[in-house]
């Protein structure tokens, strides 16, 4: 029986201490195009993803997964320019999703935001979708769409089936396996739109390098990954963040942004109400977790789209920006 093209992909990953090694930025995407055009086999895909999981994966794993994956997007010719691109893939359980506030106050500023993400791989979490759904937010349902939601009202939000629904699939077998698989991970890589500049949060601290690592290999204009709340790309105000930002094939910056509030225990939200993310919006609900989150994530995407030039002039400007944002309007909605 002839070797299936696809084995030698699980042979490097599984082939013991020793002798195993990470794949390649070309490996990886080859392998990543044969998952995506379903020329393997379930087993395969099973012992691939797992094995990646228990080695944990590289910066050329990571660049070449999300490569392989964009090279199959069915983009529009004429891309509308996008300021900077939103990662949103692990919902929140703590503490209500104030990033998307924060998203939504740079649309109304002026800046154009391309969001993408998924929901429900993990219950008990609060997910992007449902939120803009509650705000009265459109959900762009294929790439046409989202060009010109960009173009109307500079923000644009794709679900991870619009983008691929085999990467749907594949994030979704986290119950199956019991554990998160690389797509978590390389999926806030993607940047479907070539923004000129990106954000994007993590749960586990040892990422960050990976993922400056991986924007390097690929050569991303600017961006930002930081330890953010549940995952997302949310400063939590009651801590110390350290934000890694990368510029093309630039080594990393590295700089720790303080707390914004004095008390380091962030309580956590009982009720998870998403109507309070339009009171805090309108101003009917004054919240300074809540402000300080807003601006505080704010902040971080101003520096890393390079509006300012450091840390107090990022939260200055972010601070004028949630000041004199239209209360009466939501950015986005239709």
């Amino acid at each position: 029986m002839a070797q299936h093209p696809f084995s030698k992909f699980v042979a490097i990953l599984g082939r013991g201490k020793t002798k195993q090694r990470h794949l390649t930025v070309e490996e990886s995407r080859e392998a990543m195009e044969m998952l995506l055009a379903g020329e393997t086999h379930p087993e395969q895909v099973g012992a691939f993803l797992m094995l990646l999981r228990l080695k944990e994966e590289s910066p050329s794993e990571i660049a070449g997964f999300a490569m392989g994956s964009k090279a199959r997007f069915d983009l529009p010719d004429d891309l509308p320019e996008v300021d900077l691109d939103w990662s949103s893939y692990a919902g929140k359980r703590v503490q209500l999703p104030y990033y998307i506030l924060s998203a939504l106050a740079l649309v109304g500023a002026g800046y154009r935001v391309f969001m993408h993400g998924t929901e429900g791989h993990t219950p008990g979490r609060v997910y992007t979708r449902e939120v803009l759904e509650h705000l009265g937010i459109p959900v762009c349902a294929s790439f046409d769409e989202a060009a010109q939601n960009i173009r109307a009202t500079g923000f644009a939000y794709v679900p991870l089936e619009v983008l691929s629904e085999r990467l749907r699939e594949l994030i979704n077998l986290r119950p199956i396996l019991g554990l998160r698989s690389p797509v978590h991970s390389f999926t806030r890589m993607l940047n479907p739109f070539h923004a000129k500049a990106s954000i994007l949060g993590i749960f586990h601290r040892g990422f960050m390098d990976i993922h400056a690592g991986a924007a390097q290999l690929m050569d991303e204009p600017a961006m930002s990954v930081f330890r953010g709340d549940g995952g997302e790309a949310e400063r939590r105000p009651n801590k110390p963040t350290q934000v890694w930002t990368t510029r093309g094939t630039s080594e990393p910056e590295v700089e720790t942004w303080p707390a914004l509030l004095d008390d380091g225990h962030a309580p956590k939200d009982e009720e998870m109400d998403i109507a309070r993310l339009g009171t805090i919006w309108d101003g009917t609900e004054t919240n300074d977790y809540a402000t300080r989150a807003i601006t505080g994530t704010m902040a971080i995407a101003l520096k890393t789209m390079g509006k300012a030039a450091s840390i107090d002039a990022a939260q200055a400007l972010a601070d004028e920006i949630w000041r004199t944002r239209d209360t009466g309007r939501t950015p986005g909605a239709r």
